[in-house]
């Protein structure tokens, strides 16, 4: 019996890390083809180390957007695995990895002047705002399947989880302050005022589509955590997320013990985060994971003025 039990959770073990797979390859697929059908060609700069990518192509044409990608995926790779250690998953690394080679290819085969795009059939210069539909619904669904594998794409991600650690700012906050930032330097460069408010679009859209696949239409997530390791939990939330959180009074229904458990509450990017590092804390806690509706308070959004 033992034995058939067992078997039976390596089969669905290894089930899971096959359909984890296919998840993290499909979603790169989706991101690039986002990236090189919608973003590159038209110059749109949805933020992240692509999007300042785009920006530098168009400064030295001869180096594509997915190398540019690489060169600072690589050294923010090795920056990540040495502050957050085993936390940065293989599948982060594959990730960050595979989605620029998949960018030069599809590049190489199909091109990034819209006139010659498929035979000029899918030249969309005169509607940027189409671009920047299809291009967010892509890049969303394909960085929504991504981190559904509880993986990063890389780059800006790795930039917002340093600011966290070491700045105190939310992991949603430090995303936005670097795409941001990308988005500026694009249109300086660029000289198109416009750039922002196409690349608003861009952003929204993939959020949106993010949002959708990741589960439902609630954007906070509340965590109840049961731990006998709960000192080490509460300083990963405290000190390298940023967050506050509550200890709650609870005893054992089966074992009448005290209890302590931890009550918090973090934005639907930060979950994986959070449940890798108390799996890596303890295998043996356990977690309960529900929708916020609304949050309002420090980190969230603010009271609604009385009217």
């Amino acid at each position: 019996m033992e034995f058939a039990l067992t078997e039976k959770y390596r089969r669905y073990a290894s089930r899971r890390r096959i359909k984890s797979v296919l998840w993290l390859v499909c979603g790169s697929i989706l991101m690039s083809a986002g990236f090189v059908l919608f973003m590159n060609p038209y110059q749109v700069v949805p933020g992240g180390v692509y999007g300042l990518g785009i920006v530098l192509h168009a400064l030295f044409p001869s180096i594509q957007v997915g190398t540019f990608g690489l060169m600072f995926d690589i050294p923010l790779l090795l920056i990540g695995l040495k502050v957050f250690g085993r936390m940065f998953g293989a599948k982060t690394v594959t990730a960050a990895l595979l989605i620029p080679v998949l960018m030069n290819t599809m590049t190489y085969f199909i091109g990034e002047n819209p006139a010659t795009m498929f035979g000029g059939k899918m030249d969309l210069s005169n509607d940027l705002f189409l671009v920047c539909i299809f291009g967010g619904v892509l890049i969303g669904a394909g960085l929504g399947m991504i981190i559904k594998t509880e993986a990063t794409s890389g780059g800006t991600d790795i930039v917002a989880m340093l600011l966290v650690k070491y700045a105190r700012f939310s992991f949603s906050r430090g995303v936005l302050l670097v795409d941001s930032l990308v988005v500026i330097f694009g249109m300086v460069v660029l000289g198109d005022w416009r750039l922002p408010l196409y690349s608003l679009v861009t952003i929204f859209v993939s959020s949106r589509v993010i949002d959708y696949i990741l589960d439902g239409a609630s954007y906070d997530k509340l965590l109840f955590i049961v731990s006998d390791r709960r000192e080490q939990i509460r300083e990963y939330i405290l000190e390298r997320m940023g967050r506050g959180g509550t200890y709650l009074k609870a005893s054992g229904l089966y074992t009448a013990r005290d209890k302590e458990v931890i009550f918090v509450v973090v934005s639907r990017g930060e979950v994986s985060m959070v449940r890798s590092m108390v799996h890596e804390i303890d295998p043996t806690a356990f977690v309960v994971i529900v929708d916020a509706d609304e949050t309002y308070g420090d980190g969230f959004k603010p009271f609604p003025q009385k009217e």
